[in-house]
């Protein structure tokens, strides 16, 4: 069976109050939730939170939610309290999807669930085709794969590198954008929290590079195309909600 996790932080500093602001007349969260649950890829799906407010909002558009610990370095570590609670302990694979993704599409989110429920993976996460000018946008994470679709590295920088200019052609056709959904067994969730921060890590300030440091095979799902993008800023959220009618009649 599988849970399906929403982390959803209050405390966001670039967008303030970011899980309850409004997107095409409801909380973000919300639009998120909706989402997650109309992809059906879940047994159940629950909103993670610290905040009161947020429980609130999301018990009152009829989801589910529970408190978590204030002090969570990571959605990810947010996600593995809610793992281990009794009421979801009978839930051997776990999705979790960002609650700034109102966008996410159910391709991403049912690739990674079916890397680790189906392809026998611990970790599961998606990537899509890009052009290949994200690899001179740092702010954009790409990920390069082993022939079996294990992700091999992680990185804002620009890889693969063409290091001659008689390979561009080839590098493009391997250019893929991480999207950050990610599905995992229980026990490597597990174990994923309990590694400690490792270099890479902490000098790339991805922390998918964590379990793939400590040898926990992370499978990765592709897809045609990249996301409309999560909402991290008023500009992000301005976009979306100019979006949003255009989006939901695609979505129909």
């Amino acid at each position: 069976m599988i849970l399906a996790v929403i982390p959803a932080r209050l405390g966001a500093t670039r967008l303030p109050r970011k899980p309850l602001r409004d997107l095409a007349g409801k909380p973000l969260v919300v639009r998120v939730w909706e989402r997650v649950e109309s992809i059906g890829v879940a047994d159940r799906c629950v909103v993670a939170t610290d905040s009161d407010e947020v429980a609130s909002a999301v018990r009152a558009a009829g989801g589910e939610c529970v408190m978590t610990r204030v002090n969570h370095p990571s959605g990810t570590d947010r996600v593995a309290e809610v793992a281990c609670m009794p009421e979801y302990g009978r839930f051997d694979a776990i999705v979790n999807v960002q609650g700034d993704e109102p966008f996410v599409q159910p391709e991403a989110v049912l690739g990674a669930a079916r890397i680790v429920r189906d392809h026998g993976f611990p970790l599961g996460t998606t990537a899509a085709a890009a052009d290949a000018a994200i690899l001179q946008q740092p702010h954009v994470v790409k990920v390069v794969t082993a022939d079996d679709g294990r992700a091999l590295y992680f990185s804002r920088a620009a890889i693969p590198f063409p290091r001659d200019a008689s390979d561009g052609a080839l590098a493009r056709t391997l250019v893929r954008q991480h999207i950050g959904v990610y599905a995992y067994t229980r026990e490597a969730l597990l174990r994923w929290v309990r590694l400690p921060v490792h270099p890479l890590e902490q000098v790339e300030r991805l922390e998918q590079l964590r379990p793939l440091a400590a040898g926990i095979a992370m499978g990765v799902a592709h897809i045609a195309r990249p996301p409309r993008g999560g909402i991290d800023t008023e500009d992000d959220l301005a976009r979306a909600s100019a979006q949003w009618e255009d989006f939901t009649r695609e979505s129909v």
